[in-house]
Protein backbone atom coordinates (compact mmCIF):
# COMPACT_ATOMS: atom_id res chain seq x y z
CA UNK A 1 0.00 0.00 0.00
CA UNK A 2 2.78 2.34 0.91
CA UNK A 3 4.56 1.53 -2.36
CA UNK A 4 1.39 2.44 -4.29
CA UNK A 5 1.08 5.78 -2.49
CA UNK A 6 4.75 6.51 -3.10
CA UNK A 7 4.33 5.73 -6.81
CA UNK A 8 1.29 8.04 -7.05
CA UNK A 9 3.22 10.85 -5.37
CA UNK A 10 6.09 10.38 -7.81
CA UNK A 11 3.69 10.41 -10.76
CA UNK A 12 2.03 13.60 -9.49
CA UNK A 13 5.45 15.20 -8.99
CA UNK A 14 6.48 14.19 -12.51
CA UNK A 15 3.23 15.54 -13.99
CA UNK A 16 3.67 18.78 -12.07
CA UNK A 17 7.23 19.06 -13.34
CA UNK A 18 6.06 18.42 -16.92
CA UNK A 19 3.28 20.98 -16.58
CA UNK A 20 5.74 23.57 -15.23
CA UNK A 21 8.12 22.87 -18.12
CA UNK A 22 5.26 23.09 -20.65
CA UNK A 23 4.13 26.39 -19.16
CA UNK A 24 7.68 27.73 -19.38
CA UNK A 25 7.88 26.69 -23.05
CA UNK A 26 4.54 28.33 -23.82
CA UNK A 27 5.62 31.49 -21.98
CA UNK A 28 8.91 31.58 -23.91
CA UNK A 29 7.09 31.07 -27.21
CA UNK A 30 4.70 33.91 -26.38
CA UNK A 31 7.62 36.17 -25.47
CA UNK A 32 9.41 35.24 -28.71
CA UNK A 33 6.23 35.92 -30.67
CA UNK A 34 5.83 39.31 -28.97
CA UNK A 35 9.50 40.20 -29.60
CA UNK A 36 9.15 39.20 -33.26
CA UNK A 37 5.98 41.27 -33.61
CA UNK A 38 7.69 44.31 -32.06
CA UNK A 39 10.72 43.93 -34.35
CA UNK A 40 8.54 43.53 -37.44
CA UNK A 41 6.50 46.61 -36.50
CA UNK A 42 9.66 48.65 -35.80
CA UNK A 43 11.19 47.62 -39.13
CA UNK A 44 7.97 48.60 -40.92
CA UNK A 45 8.00 52.01 -39.22
CA UNK A 46 11.66 52.61 -40.14
CA UNK A 47 11.00 51.70 -43.78
CA UNK A 48 8.01 54.05 -43.82
CA UNK A 49 10.28 56.90 -42.68
CA UNK A 50 12.81 56.11 -45.42
CA UNK A 51 10.02 55.97 -48.01
CA UNK A 52 8.82 59.38 -46.78
CA UNK A 53 12.32 60.80 -47.20
CA UNK A 54 12.45 59.48 -50.77
CA UNK A 55 9.07 61.07 -51.47
CA UNK A 56 10.38 64.43 -50.27
CA UNK A 57 13.39 64.27 -52.62
CA UNK A 58 11.19 63.11 -55.51
CA UNK A 59 8.77 65.98 -54.87
CA UNK A 60 11.60 68.53 -54.95
CA UNK A 61 12.88 67.09 -58.24
CA UNK A 62 9.39 66.97 -59.77
CA UNK A 63 8.84 70.63 -58.84
CA UNK A 64 12.10 71.52 -60.60
CA UNK A 65 10.99 69.42 -63.55
CA UNK A 66 7.72 71.34 -63.83
CA UNK A 67 9.45 74.69 -63.36
CA UNK A 68 11.73 74.08 -66.33
CA UNK A 69 8.79 72.97 -68.49
CA UNK A 70 6.67 76.01 -67.56
CA UNK A 71 9.48 78.49 -68.14
CA UNK A 72 10.42 76.89 -71.45
CA UNK A 73 14.03 76.30 -70.45
CA UNK A 74 15.90 73.14 -71.36
CA UNK A 75 15.16 70.53 -68.72
CA UNK A 76 18.24 69.08 -66.96
CA UNK A 77 16.20 66.12 -65.68
CA UNK A 78 15.43 63.22 -67.98
CA UNK A 79 14.20 60.55 -65.55
CA UNK A 80 13.75 60.08 -61.80
CA UNK A 81 13.89 56.60 -60.27
CA UNK A 82 13.86 55.47 -56.64
CA UNK A 83 14.25 52.34 -54.55
CA UNK A 84 14.43 51.03 -50.98
CA UNK A 85 17.01 48.38 -50.11
CA UNK A 86 15.54 44.96 -49.40
CA UNK A 87 16.01 43.35 -45.94
CA UNK A 88 18.38 40.81 -47.55
CA UNK A 89 20.55 43.59 -49.03
CA UNK A 90 20.60 45.48 -45.72
CA UNK A 91 21.64 42.34 -43.81
CA UNK A 92 24.31 41.46 -46.39
CA UNK A 93 25.84 44.95 -46.24
CA UNK A 94 25.96 44.94 -42.42
CA UNK A 95 27.57 41.49 -42.42
CA UNK A 96 30.10 42.61 -45.04
CA UNK A 97 31.10 45.45 -42.72
CA UNK A 98 31.29 43.09 -39.74
CA UNK A 99 28.44 44.84 -37.91
CA UNK A 100 25.78 43.10 -35.78
CA UNK A 101 22.33 42.95 -37.37
CA UNK A 102 20.27 45.50 -35.47
CA UNK A 103 18.28 48.63 -36.21
CA UNK A 104 20.85 50.97 -34.63
CA UNK A 105 23.60 49.77 -36.98
CA UNK A 106 21.20 49.77 -39.92
CA UNK A 107 20.15 53.40 -39.54
CA UNK A 108 23.49 54.66 -38.21
CA UNK A 109 25.92 53.06 -40.66
CA UNK A 110 24.12 52.61 -43.99
CA UNK A 111 23.60 55.71 -46.13
CA UNK A 112 22.01 53.99 -49.12
CA UNK A 113 18.92 52.29 -47.66
CA UNK A 114 16.89 54.94 -49.46
CA UNK A 115 18.09 55.73 -52.97
CA UNK A 116 17.06 58.10 -55.74
CA UNK A 117 18.59 58.04 -59.23
CA UNK A 118 18.42 61.12 -61.43
CA UNK A 119 19.17 60.63 -65.13
CA UNK A 120 20.30 63.81 -66.92
CA UNK A 121 20.91 64.57 -70.62
CA UNK A 122 24.37 66.10 -70.13
CA UNK A 123 27.22 66.03 -67.60
CA UNK A 124 26.78 69.72 -66.70
CA UNK A 125 23.13 69.00 -65.81
CA UNK A 126 24.30 66.65 -63.07
CA UNK A 127 26.16 69.41 -61.26
CA UNK A 128 23.32 71.88 -61.92
CA UNK A 129 20.84 69.60 -60.12
CA UNK A 130 23.29 69.00 -57.26
CA UNK A 131 23.85 72.75 -56.76
CA UNK A 132 20.10 73.50 -56.82
CA UNK A 133 19.37 70.84 -54.21
CA UNK A 134 22.20 71.96 -51.92
CA UNK A 135 20.80 75.51 -51.91
CA UNK A 136 17.60 74.25 -50.27
CA UNK A 137 17.88 74.96 -46.52
CA UNK A 138 16.20 71.75 -45.33
CA UNK A 139 18.73 69.50 -47.10
CA UNK A 140 22.16 68.82 -45.66
CA UNK A 141 25.07 67.31 -47.61
CA UNK A 142 26.51 64.35 -45.67
CA UNK A 143 28.79 62.77 -48.27
CA UNK A 144 29.87 63.23 -51.88
CA UNK A 145 31.67 60.78 -54.18
CA UNK A 146 32.40 62.08 -57.66
CA UNK A 147 32.93 59.04 -59.88
CA UNK A 148 32.69 61.29 -62.95
CA UNK A 149 35.82 63.26 -62.11
CA UNK A 150 37.39 60.11 -60.65
CA UNK A 151 35.85 56.99 -62.30
CA UNK A 152 36.00 53.62 -60.58
CA UNK A 153 38.54 51.11 -61.87
CA UNK A 154 35.70 49.26 -63.64
CA UNK A 155 34.89 52.39 -65.66
CA UNK A 156 31.78 53.25 -63.64
CA UNK A 157 30.86 56.93 -63.71
CA UNK A 158 28.24 58.69 -61.61
CA UNK A 159 27.95 61.42 -58.97
CA UNK A 160 26.87 60.06 -55.59
CA UNK A 161 25.69 62.44 -52.89
CA UNK A 162 24.11 61.60 -49.55
CA UNK A 163 21.56 64.16 -48.38
CA UNK A 164 20.03 64.33 -44.92
CA UNK A 165 16.28 64.90 -45.24
CA UNK A 166 13.92 65.92 -42.40
CA UNK A 167 10.80 63.77 -42.04
CA UNK A 168 8.06 65.13 -39.78
CA UNK A 169 5.54 62.71 -38.30
CA UNK A 170 2.60 63.48 -36.03
CA UNK A 171 4.66 63.17 -32.84
CA UNK A 172 8.29 62.96 -33.94
CA UNK A 173 10.95 64.37 -36.24
CA UNK A 174 13.54 62.26 -38.05
CA UNK A 175 16.62 63.18 -40.08
CA UNK A 176 17.12 60.53 -42.73
CA UNK A 177 19.99 59.94 -45.14
CA UNK A 178 19.08 59.44 -48.79
CA UNK A 179 21.64 58.57 -51.46
CA UNK A 180 21.28 60.32 -54.82
CA UNK A 181 22.98 58.91 -57.88
CA UNK A 182 23.17 61.43 -60.73
CA UNK A 183 24.16 60.11 -64.17
CA UNK A 184 23.82 60.93 -67.82
CA UNK A 185 21.69 58.72 -70.07
CA UNK A 186 24.89 57.17 -71.47
CA UNK A 187 26.37 56.52 -68.01
CA UNK A 188 23.15 54.86 -66.87
CA UNK A 189 23.10 52.69 -70.01
CA UNK A 190 26.64 51.43 -69.29
CA UNK A 191 26.04 50.95 -65.56
CA UNK A 192 22.82 48.97 -66.13
CA UNK A 193 24.44 46.60 -68.63
CA UNK A 194 27.61 46.20 -66.52
CA UNK A 195 25.48 45.39 -63.44
CA UNK A 196 23.48 42.80 -65.39
CA UNK A 197 26.63 41.16 -66.73
CA UNK A 198 28.29 41.11 -63.31
CA UNK A 199 25.34 39.59 -61.47
CA UNK A 200 24.32 37.10 -64.14
CA UNK A 201 27.64 35.26 -64.09
CA UNK A 202 28.74 33.03 -61.22
CA UNK A 203 32.38 33.03 -62.33
CA UNK A 204 34.98 35.75 -61.96
CA UNK A 205 34.94 38.12 -64.94
CA UNK A 206 38.15 37.60 -66.95
CA UNK A 207 40.57 40.52 -67.17
CA UNK A 208 40.10 40.74 -70.94
CA UNK A 209 36.37 41.37 -70.52
CA UNK A 210 37.10 43.90 -67.77
CA UNK A 211 39.33 45.79 -70.19
CA UNK A 212 36.55 45.76 -72.78
CA UNK A 213 34.08 47.14 -70.24
CA UNK A 214 36.52 49.93 -69.31
CA UNK A 215 37.05 50.70 -72.99
CA UNK A 216 33.27 50.92 -73.54
CA UNK A 217 33.01 53.22 -70.52
CA UNK A 218 35.71 55.50 -71.98
CA UNK A 219 33.91 55.56 -75.34
CA UNK A 220 30.62 56.46 -73.67
CA UNK A 221 32.32 59.19 -71.60
CA UNK A 222 33.86 60.66 -74.75
CA UNK A 223 30.44 60.56 -76.46
CA UNK A 224 28.92 62.37 -73.46
CA UNK A 225 31.47 65.16 -73.76
CA UNK A 226 31.08 65.46 -77.54
CA UNK A 227 27.28 65.56 -77.36
CA UNK A 228 27.44 68.33 -74.76
CA UNK A 229 29.84 70.33 -76.95
CA UNK A 230 27.40 69.98 -79.88
CA UNK A 231 24.53 71.13 -77.65
CA UNK A 232 26.53 74.21 -76.58
CA UNK A 233 27.31 75.06 -80.20
CA UNK A 234 23.64 74.76 -81.17
CA UNK A 235 22.56 76.97 -78.26
CA UNK A 236 25.03 79.63 -79.44
CA UNK A 237 23.25 79.72 -82.80
CA UNK A 238 19.91 80.67 -81.26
Amino acid sequence: MKNSESTNLKDQSTNLSNDTRDLAIVKQELENHEDFYKMALQFQEIMMIYESAIKQIETKLEILNKEYKVTGRRNPIETIKSRIKSPDSIAAKLQKRGLPLNFRNMTGNLNDIAGVRVICPYISDIYTIKDILLKQPDLKLIEEKDYIAHPKESGYRSLHIVLQVPVYLSQSEHHVNVELQLRTIAMDFWASLEHELRYKTTTRIPEGIRRELRRCAETIAMTDREMEEIAIELQALD
